[in-house]
């Protein structure tokens, strides 16, 4: 079972700019062979279908961890996309049209991006890599062979570390900058995590290795911050009570930096959610949301709830106003 809390794992910028180009090409970290649905649907598979696991529980506990915090990553990509888009159609949803308003709330979109963020996810992430093509589960490989399956994830963290590096240097939103700077020294640590359990397995000495591809994560800007409060070193554990063995396969010198890897005997606290302002171009939440609200309004008072929403947010007003004005100059142009 997985206990989801309602946090993501690291703070996104508020919306800025829109970037609706930008969003479709970091589609790729969500929906592409390397992206964050993959890593986390071949740990979670893996996992599931663990032989022996008692007998090899270090190297369970490690894969069916990881896998737990993949999922976390999952909507961390989509929170970026979602950041990106916010802002890219105008507030109007073109049923009172004014004298000023001259064309359809999406035409400003067409042509940009991936249309189906528009037309199919409400202004949001999807399932999809950077060409807009579902992601497949045939990037599942879970043969059951444990040396096999390791020496496939450090692949897998490889090509995932490659893809964000190219993501980083293509899209320059600052979304887009801090997603990758995050992925990049968690991704690393996975690299790592695998690296040391093959060692352990097989004494293939696979830290030569390191970074792979050659650019050292403490190179970047957005990764320094998570460098310097330790997350490079950092594998947590991601239960309250289980996967108690991680310490047996992650330990040991950093190959890198040369510091000592170390479990965290929790899962990482989490900053709450932004909440992003409703697009009513693309019905989301509906066409007319303030319906929505003044609804789930009546029924916490009729479930005897706070008449405020129970549920911990960051603070979006102040935030907010620049993509507002810049979507509602848009629907006057």
């Amino acid at each position: 079972m997985i206990l989801r809390y309602d946090r993501i794992g690291m703070e996104i910028p508020p919306p800025s700019d829109p970037d609706p180009a930008g969003a479709a090409a970091v589609q790729e970290l969500m929906g592409g062979r390397f992206g964050e649905m993959s890593t986390f649907m071949n740990y979670t598979f893996q996992s599931f279908n663990f032989r022996g696991r008692q007998g090899a529980r270090p190297f369970y506990d490690l894969v069916a961890n990881i896998a737990a915090e993949e999922f976390g990553h999952v909507e961390l990509v989509a929170t970026a996309i979602n950041t990106m888009l916010t802002g890219a159609s105008a507030e109007s949803n073109g049923s009172a049209r004014s004298p000023l308003v001259t064309k359809s709330p999406l035409a400003d979109v067409k042509g940009v991006g991936n249309p189906q963020h528009f037309i199919a996810g409400g202004q949001g992430a999807l399932p999809q890599d950077s060409n807009g093509r579902p992601w497949n589960g045939d990037y599942v490989f879970a043969s059951g062979d444990l040396v096999e399956d390791l020496t496939h994830n450090f692949f897998l963290e490889t090509g995932a570390r490659s893809n964000k590096l190219k993501v980083y240097e293509m899209v320059d939103h600052p979304a887009a900058r801090a997603l990758t700077g995050y992925l990049l020294v968690r991704g690393g640590v996975h690299q790592v995590a695998y690296a040391r359990a093959l060692e352990n397995l097989t004494g293939a000495d696979l830290m030569k290795l390191f970074p792979t591809p050659r650019i050292p994560t403490d190179k970047i800007p957005e990764c320094r911050p998570h460098i310097d409060r330790g997350d490079h070193l950092r594998l947590y554990r991601f239960s309250p009570d289980d996967y108690q063995e991680l310490a047996a396969v992650f330990n040991g010198p950093h190959p890198e930096t040369g510091e000592e890897l170390t479990v965290i005997e929790e899962a990482p606290e989490g900053v709450p959610p932004r909440d992003l302002p409703p697009q009513p171009a693309v019905f989301a939440p509906d066409y007319a949301p303030e319906e929505i609200a003044e609804i789930a309004t009546k029924l916490r008072q009729a479930a005897g709830l706070p008449k405020e929403p129970t549920g911990l947010v960051a603070d979006l007003k102040a935030q907010t106003k620049r993509s507002t004005k810049k979507a509602t100059a848009r629907s006057r142009s």
